[in-house]
């Protein structure tokens, strides 16, 4: 029996010899193209389902049934269709990074950030060595190393990988005084908590590689910041004097060598030129002593010439007169020498 028909409800037909329900106005679809519309349903849902791209920073964890089977490096990849595999894709070359004691709330050229709520400072008020409070910000950027470790070994890695670098920064920040951890100890203390951070990921099996932990700010308690901020004005007075003093050491001390030095060497010179002499007297007044021992006379008179010699050019012009002449008129030099007197 077979009825057809728009707006009329459903009808049977048997003419096969089996009953089929058939909507009244709808021609039967020959099978071929329900395969092929079945095949290509089959086809979308395996590649929806079992293909998967991995990013070049990214590595891919694939697990069968929950259980782990293989890491895939990046490019496309298959895997079993249907949520046999699933794929949890991981950064590996990619820097993370924490903040521990506010938030960047905007980042760019001008940051912003969020701080002092009560959960903030849960995590950076700190005890110090001498039993004072510090309030402790800092960041830790790191690199996953091993997936595997980071998803499989440890129940929610980042929760854990949080307590864990606040343990450390407290260990470290307890076994130091108020005054290092403000001024001059931050360095020495962000490098030990990078190494006790580093040795609890090893110990733990997180699969972290810490690559930097960085003091972000460091200061006292509001209620004792100002005294604080004086103790610092202090240090830093204190620290300028003594680096004048050292510079005004530096200049004066040289000097002062520099001047003895000139003065041992000028008088151990004239030493030597006195001593020299001395001795060039001493033989020139022997030398003169064997020719006057060998002839006195001619000696006495040649040391008589050469004593005139040096003396009378320094008379200038004179006019030498003996004292018993008489009927010398005094003479008018005309050359502009003054007048000759007897």
């Amino acid at each position: 029996m077979s009825e057809s028909g728009w707006g009329r409800g459903p009808v049977i037909d048997i003419s096969g010899g089996k009953p089929v329900f058939r909507m009244p106005g709808f021609p039967r679809p020959p099978g071929g193209a329900i395969r092929i519309a079945l095949a290509g349903l089959a086809v979308l849902l395996l590649l929806v389902t079992g293909y998967y791209q991995i990013e070049p920073d990214q590595v891919g964890v694939v697990q069968r049934l929950g259980a782990y089977v293989r890491t895939t490096e990046p490019g496309p990849h298959f895997k079993i269709p249907f949520g046999i595999e699933t794929v949890t894709k991981v950064p590996v070359q990619r820097q993370l990074k924490m903040e521990y004691g506010f938030r960047t709330t905007r980042g760019g050229v001008r940051s912003e950030f969020a701080a002092g709520t009560p959960e903030l400072l849960g995590e950076s008020v700190m005890l110090t060595g001498d039993l004072n409070v510090a309030v402790v910000e800092w960041i830790v950027q790191y690199r996953i190393r091993d997936p595997k470790n980071y998803l499989f070994h440890v129940r929610n890695p980042e929760v854990t990988f949080r307590h864990m670098t606040e343990a450390a920064m407290r260990q470290v920040v307890g076994d130091h005084s108020v005054d290092e951890v403000i001024t001059i100890g931050r360095e020495s203390i962000a490098q030990q908590s990078k190494v006790e951070l580093q040795r609890l990921c090893d110990l733990y099996g997180i699969g972290i590689e810490i690559q930097q932990l960085v003091l972000q700010d460091v200061n006292p308690p509001d209620p004792v910041k100002p005294a604080f901020n004086e103790v610092n004005q202090a240090i830093q007075e204190k620290e300028r004097a003594i680096n004048e003093a050292w510079a005004d050491y530096n200049k004066a001390v040289p000097r002062a060598k520099g001047e003895a030095e000139q003065a041992v060497r000028s008088a151990e010179g004239y030493a030597l030129e006195r001593v020299n002499n001395a001795e060039g007297d001493a033989k020139r007044f022997e030398a003169l002593y064997e020719e006057y021992r060998k002839a006195p006379a001619v000696t006495r008179k040649r040391i008589y010439l050469e004593t005139l010699a040096q003396v009378l050019p320094k008379l200038q012009r004179k006019v030498v007169l003996d004292e018993d002449a008489r009927g010398v008129l005094p003479l008018l030099s005309l050359d502009g020498a003054k007048e000759v007197k007897p």
